[in-house]
This record gives C-alpha cells, sequence and structure tokens, in this order.
C-alpha cells in the first residue's frame, strides 16, 4: 500500500506596505493559488515590512497631489489606474474604495511585528484588517486610535497595542527588515519571495503564483 503524499513545506516572504494597492491585490491572489494547492503543498506565509513612503509626514498628502507629483501621472492616468485596479480587486473579491489621502506607515508596521510575536494567524489578520481600514473603508492607518481599533477588532490586546504606539518598541527591528530588503534589491512591492530564493513581483494573477508554487514544490 503506497503510504500518502505529505504536503511539500514552502516559506513565503510576501514583502509589502498597507498603502500599496497592488499589495492588497497581491496577497488576495497568493491566497487563492494558497488555497487550489490545499494537499499539495504546506506554506508557512510571513509579512515583512517596506514603505513607499517613508518620509511621509505625519498628516499624511493629498493622493492624487502625491501620484502625480511622484509619478508624473495625469488625471487620465490616475483615472485609468485607478479603474484597474478597482477591476482586479473586485474580481479577487477585494472593495477599493476612493482614497483622499495616503497615510504614512510606519507605526501600522510595528504593530504587525508584534503580531507576528503573538502567533501567526494574528499577524494575517490584522494585516487584513490594516488593508481593508485603508483601501475600503478610508480610514488614517496612521492615527493611533484608528490602528488601536483595528488591532482589538482581530483580538489583539488593546492596551498592549496602545502601549506599543505610545513608545519606540520594535521600531528598530522594523527599520532593519525594511533596511534587509532594500540591500537584498528589493525597491517595489508586492515582492514575494519563495523558499529565500525564488522571487515574484507584483500583484500576480492567482494561476501565476499557482504555477510558481507547484513547479516550486516539484523541486527535488
Amino acid at each position: 500500500m503506497t503510504a500518502p503524499t505529505r504536503p511539500t513545506p514552502i516559506t513565503i516572504d510576501f514583502v509589502s506596505d498597507i498603502s500599496c494597492p497592488w499589495c492588497a491585490i497581491g496577497l488576495k491572489s497568493l491566497e487563492q493559488a494558497i488555497a487550489r494547492l490545499d494537499g499539495e503543498i504546506a506554506v508557512k506565509l510571513q509579512f515583512q515590512p517596506f514603505e513607499l513612503n517613508p518620509q511621509m509626514a505625519a498628516e499624511g498628502e493629498d493622493a492624487a497631489e502625491h501620484l502625480t507629483r511622484k509619478y508624473g501621472s495625469t488625471p487620465e492616468q490616475l483615472a485609468a489606474n485607478r479603474e484597474a485596479i478597482r477591476a482586479r480587486g473586485a474580481a479577487l473579491g477585494f472593495t477599493f474604495n476612493p482614497r483622499n489621502r495616503i497615510f504614512n506607515t510606519f507605526d501600522a508596521h510595528r504593530l504587525l511585528h508584534w503580531a507576528a510575536l503573538e502567533g501567526v494567524e494574528h499577524e494575517r489578520a490584522l494585516k487584513h484588517a490594516l488593508l481593508l481600514a485603508y483601501f475600503t473603508d478610508g480610514i488614517d492607518v496612521s492615527n493611533h486610535l484608528s490602528l488601536v481599533d483595528i488591532a482589538s477588532s482581530v483580538g489583539l490586546d488593546r492596551n498592549r497595542a496602545a502601549g506599543i504606539l505610545g513608545s519606540d518598541e520594535f521600531a528598530d527591528e522594523v527599520r532593519r527588515q525594511e533596511q534587509h530588503y532594500i540591500d537584498s534589491g528589493i525597491h517595489s512591492v508586492p515582492a514575494v519571495i519563495i523558499n529565500n530564493r525564488h522571487l515574484i513581483s507584483g500583484g500576480q494573477a492567482p494561476e501565476v503564483f499557482e504555477n510558481a508554487l507547484r513547479q516550486i514544490a516539484a523541486q527535488p
């Protein structure tokens, strides 16, 4: 009698920012791909910090002005990009609503670092909650009261979250992680690093992630 085949263990580092719409799309796509391979692979999914706008002021910046200044986008290009993102999100079951401002995300990354120490399910739940808050609900994810509410909504300790945000706890750890990925050549996100060897960039379709994971799992 043939013994059942064990799922192949795979580690995925998902390098991303809360304010990156393609990161939300990439995460939904990746998770759908993982679900399709249920029983074939056993994934350890880890979230790693990256800031698209590390110098963003505390009060944030008007989204259209920021994108025009940073990328030179015209109003027509901004509208086309918004529609492309909205459509991709809708196809994956994620709702993008218009955003008026872009916010600093460093403190959100500090909370994610803490959540990972509390357990992978806490980290994953907080990541989803932060993306939903920012892109769907239009919440200021740099505001400490909002961040405490978001952390509490996924079962994390409210007082502990407030204590972290009221201090510099985990700031050095997050900066070290961010610098590590910059030094490794990551300059845009999402960056999906599989088994610390294979890189898939961008908000790819579920099929792209599925095929890549299957091929990597089949390697000796």
